[in-house]
């Protein structure tokens, strides 16, 4: 985890300028270099470092002997560099994985580049010699990347918009701050006044599109092929530890995020299971938030039991959650509901972690919902094809929901997320299985992947059939959820004539109730004029929803009350 950030064509002093890179200081807290490039005086890029890998010759941009024309910014986590080492032959001058990134696109260019990583990744790549930027983010937007370009050609890039809403320009710059669309790189030509054009903008993987760096993975062949049950199972078993070894990759501390539900549990229990394989020499700590004897603490501390893991239990109250909103709007750059409402038991988690605890990289659930159908509404989908749909839908808009909250809520206090669920080679197997397999049975979300982990003992039965739970609504108790503790609060803040005009006030995704309304002031307070940041809220579909948390659904209404 780290900040990047960078300028090209700047008619400011670099120096007033550098003043908007601190705004992301929070994801480097190790070290900070800012840096002028040569030749081009208005041209710099700016790091915030979160030491993981080599701590000697980790600090950036990254520069080599090799390539001195190529100025390489990036974020991220690239899994398989030392297999694309052994494949090519490269020459690598350090100990830090980005560096595959020089190495690849002077072989091949920037399309091979993009294509062959493994891992999560946001970058800025400069080549003086052909008088090229490049920007590329990975196909989920696990790390997070953000742009600004004038029309007469000044680029900014960066790892949050925050770093960006400031910058002085001799044009305006408000609105065109947008976020960089995962899964694609774009080519920019730099021109001798530092200025930029941008030649094209390409998409180089889909989710469903089995990645090209399979080629190089751990795992390169499956065993067996075809869609019996048994294979299949045995399949998703294999790709998902697979997923998880390879995120073992770190010389700081692991921990993991453990919510009790399915999601965060397996993969808790795999990498606890991993690390000893590898002899890894001090214990997995594992992380819950909830209120006193909520359904998540309780759940997590089985789970922790069983795996047998170093737990710790952070008991949120009301009125800390209720104090943190503000600081969490913040830090996500959004104002959608359910995002904010799961955001504040994820950030102050966060918050403990880094005071209380040596753990830096933390393993996490995400992506898990979105691929394998976990939400309670997939139950109403009219046929599995739609279902499938729907589960791509909300995997290529993950960058503006639970991925946003994941990176932004860890971030902000120096953590690295790693989230498994979110492999490419494992979400595009999954992906390709007949939309049959996939949707959920017996009344059952997620119905695959807990048959594939049946007879594994990984897990309680209890915890392996657990149905979804929001995580926002699994931190509160059964009787009261934590969406309505934040409306009961909210309702005191914003009088009644407020929402009655809030469709005139904000005519772009306005709000409808007490709590978004309360949200967006907040949310426009800092960032004002960014609301299409948010192109519409996360809303369940099939059912007719006025509030996206799973608690207002008949099926978890019947569910819990049997």
């Amino acid at each position: 985890m780290c900040g990047i950030w960078a300028l090209f064509g700047s008619d400011e002093c670099l120096s007033v300028q550098c003043l908007s890179a601190m705004k992301i200081a929070h994801r480097g807290p190790d070290a900070f270099r800012f840096e002028n490039v040569n030749g081009f005086t208005n041209c710099c890029f700016g790091f915030h470092r979160l030491a993981v890998v080599d701590q000697l010759y980790g600090m950036q941009p990254i520069r080599v002997k090799k390539f001195p024309y190529l100025w390489l910014c990036y974020n991220g986590e690239i899994y398989n560099f030392k297999q694309l080492q052994k494949q090519f032959g490269f020459d690598y001058q350090t100990l830090v994985d980005g560096e595959v990134i020089l190495h690849l696109y002077n072989r091949g260019g920037i399309e091979q580049t993009a294509s062959m990583l493994d891992g999560v990744f946001a970058f800025i790549l400069l080549d003086t010699a052909n008088r090229k930027v490049f920007l590329a983010r990975d196909t989920y937007g696990v790390r997070p990347l953000f742009k600004v370009l004038t029309d007469d050609g000044f680029l900014g890039v960066c790892s949050e918009a925050k770093g960006l809403i400031n910058l002085k320009h001799s044009t305006s710059l408000c609105s065109k701050v947008e976020p960089f669309l995962p899964g694609h790189y774009e080519v920019l030509d730099l021109k001798p006044s530092g200025k930029v054009a941008s030649v094209e903008l390409v998409k180089f993987h889909s989710c469903k599109d089995e990645p090209l760096h399979v080629a190089c993975d751990t795992v390169e062949a499956l065993p067996s092929a075809g869609f019996d049950l048994e294979t299949v199972k045995s399949n998703i078993r294999i790709l998902f530890e697979n997923a998880v070894r390879k995120r073992l990759m770190a010389h700081r501390r692991i921990g993991c995020l453990l919510s009790g539900g399915l999601d965060s549990s397996l993969v808790a229990a795999v990498l606890l299971k991993l690390m000893k394989e590898i002899n890894i020499n001090y214990p997995l700590q594992t992380f819950a938030i909830g209120m006193e004897n909520s359904p998540d603490l309780l759940a997590a501390r089985k789970v922790a039991a069983h795996i047998g893991s170093e737990h710790h239990e952070v008991i949120l109250n009301t009125e800390e959650g209720i104090q943190a909103i503000e600081e969490v709007i913040f830090s996500l750059e959004t104002y959608d509901i359910t995002t904010i409402r799961a955001s504040i038991g994820m950030y102050l988690v966060s918050k403990y972690i880094r005071k209380k605890t040596d753990s830096v990289v933390i393993f996490s659930g995400e992506g898990s919902d979105e691929l394998t159908q976990g939400y309670i509404y997939f139950h109403k989908a009219p046929s599995p094809e739609e279902a499938a749909e729907e589960s791509e839908r909300l995997l290529k808009e993950l960058y503006l929901f639970d991925v946003l909250r994941a990176d932004r809520t860890t971030a902000a206090h120096g953590l690295e997320l790693r989230v498994p669920f979110l492999d490419h080679r494992f979400t595009s197997y999954y992906l390709s299985l007949p939309a049959e397999l996939r949707i959920p049975k017996n009344g059952i979300e997620k119905y695959l992947l807990r048959l594939s982990f049946e007879d594994s003992n990984l897990l309680p039965k209890e915890i392996l059939w657990r149905p979804k739970e929001a995580f926002s609504d699994g931190i509160a108790s059964v009787k009261k959820s934590w969406f309505s503790i934040l409306q009961d609060y909210i309702d005191q803040q914003v009088d009644d004539l407020l929402l009655e005009k809030a469709a005139e006030k904000y005519p772009f995704n306005p709000p409808k109730t007490k709590e978004s309304y309360y949200y967006r002031q907040i949310f426009e307070k800092h960032y004002p004029g960014r609301s299409s940041w948010l192109p519409h809220y996360w809303m369940p579909r099939w059912v007719k929803a006025t509030d996206p948390s799973a608690r207002t659904l008949k099926h978890y209404k019947a569910a819990a009350q049997e």
